[in-house]
């Protein structure tokens, strides 16, 4: 089988309708169909075949979607770089993978041709801006392109085949590669296309808001195969979001909730029309309920929210906006909840022996299903850790409800064990949302002579609200948390710290704190 097959057949069904979009540049899906024949049989005649590894490292680009079509034909690997990474971490995964070629921007040729020499694998440089330095061994994307033939082109593989080398340091720090299969990457098309608020079907005009590397390209297969148009916006703003949305009459997106954060914060949003949009989704991390509220009331009963991982290849729960408005009206527990198991994904919580546990038992995630890796590229003792008995252990803490609904409440590593409980920061954290001068909240362990660990919270105040002391903060969760729970301590910041992917870093708020510490307690 070849993934690439159904933007062949997309570029049959509908030919001339725009497939991509990038600022002023379009490709319809024959363009796009043709123009990944050329560079996946490029690559091929230059040796490289199933097995052998391409990377990418470059900011948000159409070319990056024409690259991902192209390793599908060509059977190859995608290594996609973190564009924020240094040039040790580049270095490592082409070393690592080991990577054949790297296609890259203007913006991170210094830190690429470092760590091509650095990595010394042989790696292939592909600039995309400019003509190939002569001599150096480089061929520029478009002297690629032109010698690759646009006739069809696709190379059998197996769906065990690796496909896609899903890099994340996860909580550990260290970089380490999730192997996506052709077989998962087929498991998630499917789970897309079967979701029916959101999936892709002609007319749909989705963008890709956030780095098409990672979560917010996870998608791309199912838009091309269900005839969408993907919009990529090249670097995130709230107000090049919504001036895009407004201006190409976006029906469907996907955000993290930093990013939520700074769209309702932006000045003047509400003056944008945005009643074209029919899906909103939110992932890539937990978002309080006083901002999935507040999300709803900005972008109507639109707004889903869904729980996966790199481990997982798409969303394994997902809650619907017919169920985020319903929980709005009517069940204000449910804002708290991820959803619920999509389709032929299974979900169980169990305790550290392997017991699934009752409603309401907090236990950590296990996940199954066909969209689930079995393995991380080249660690067999951390696959070991993760990948048992054909569940993947997600390292998540979580209870359910009885009729299904998952409630996460933190990761194992964040908990805090304060007095010999336990408190998990996401429940602390949603408590401070609900204050109206909370604009972003972090909650962290810090150490504590008595107690072992005591609850900090780290807040940015809204700068246009009302003034909010630390007491009145503790008191506010008091109220409505265990007294034990609340914080003991807050301080004030301008900004909290956010990790590549736009996720609050809370190693990054949390090390400070234990810097001078010779035990760190979790």
């Amino acid at each position: 089988m070849n993934l690439g097959t159904y933007l062949a057949r997309s570029a049959c069904y509908w030919p001339h309708v725009p497939a991509l979009v990038c600022g002023d540049r379009s490709r319809s899906f024959t363009e796009l169909d043709r123009v990944t024949n050329r560079l996946a049989s490029a690559l091929t005649a230059r040796g490289l075949g199933p097995g052998d590894a391409v990377a990418s490292l470059a900011w948000n680009r159409g070319e990056l979607v024409e690259v991902e079509f192209a390793l599908y034909k060509a059977g190859l690997t995608r290594a996609p770089v973190n564009a924020r990474l240094g040039r040790g971490e580049i270095g490592h995964i082409l070393r690592y993978a080991p990577v054949r070629a790297l296609v890259f921007d203007a913006a991170h040729r210094e830190d690429a041709l470092a760590a091509i020499a650095a990595a010394g694998t042989g790696c292939l440089p592909v600039p995309l801006d400019a003509p190939a330095d002569p001599g150096s061994g480089e061929v520029s994307y478009d002297a690629l392109l032109a010698e690759g033939d646009e006739a069809p082109f696709r190379v059998e593989v197996e769906e065990s085949q690796p496909c896609v080398l899903n890099f994340t340091s996860g909580s550990t720090g260290t970089l380490k590669a999730a192997v996506q299969t052709v077989g998962n990457r087929l498991a998630n098309m499917r789970k897309l296309l079967m979701a029916d608020e959101s999936r892709p079907r002609p007319g749909t005009r989705y963008l890709a808001c956030g780095p098409i590397t990672h979560a917010t390209g996870m998608g791309l297969l199912a838009e091309v195969f269900g005839g969408s148009t993907t919009y990529v916006l090249p670097t995130w703003s709230p107000q090049g979001f919504l001036e895009t949305v407004e201006k190409e009459r976006i029906t469907a997106t996907f955000l993290v909730p930093a990013m939520v954060n700074t769209v309702l914060a932006h000045p003047g949003a509400t003056e944008h029309d945005l009643s074209s949009l029919t899906s909103v989704r939110i992932g890539g991390a937990p978002i309080s309920p006083q901002r999935l509220r507040e999300a709803v009331a900005f972008f109507g009963p639109v707004v889903a929210q869904g729980y996966g991982l790199g481990e997982t290849t798409s969303v394994v729960a997902g809650l619907s906006g017919e169920e985020i408005a319903r929980a709005v009206r009517e069940d204000p527990e449910l804002l708290q909840s991820c959803g619920r198991a999509t389709y032929d994904t299974e979900i169980r919580v169990v305790d550290g022996t392997g017991r699934e546990l009752g409603p309401r038992e907090v236990g950590e995630v296990i996940v199954r299903g066909p969209d689930c890796v079995r393995e991380y590229w080249r660690e067999p003792e951390l696959s070991a850790e993760t990948f048992r008995d054909g569940w993947v252990h997600t390292g998540d803490l979580a209870w359910m409800r009885d009729d299904g609904y998952l409630f996460l409440v933190d990761r194992k590593k964040d908990m805090i064990i304060s007095g010999g409980f336990n408190i998990y920061c996401t429940e602390v954290e949603a408590a401070l949302y609900e204050h109206p001068a909370v604009r972003e909240a972090c909650v962290v362990g810090v150490p504590d002579e008595r107690w072992g660990e005591a609850v900090k919270a780290v807040v940015v105040p809204h700068p246009d609200g009302a003034a909010v002391t630390a007491a009145e903060l503790a008191d506010f969760c008091a109220e409505r948390l265990d007294r034990f729970k609340k914080p003991r301590s807050v301080d004030f910041v301008t900004e909290l710290p956010h990790n590549r992917n736009g996720k609050l870093d809370r190693r990054a708020v949390r090390e400070p704190y234990w810097a001078n510490t010779a035990r760190r307690v979790n």
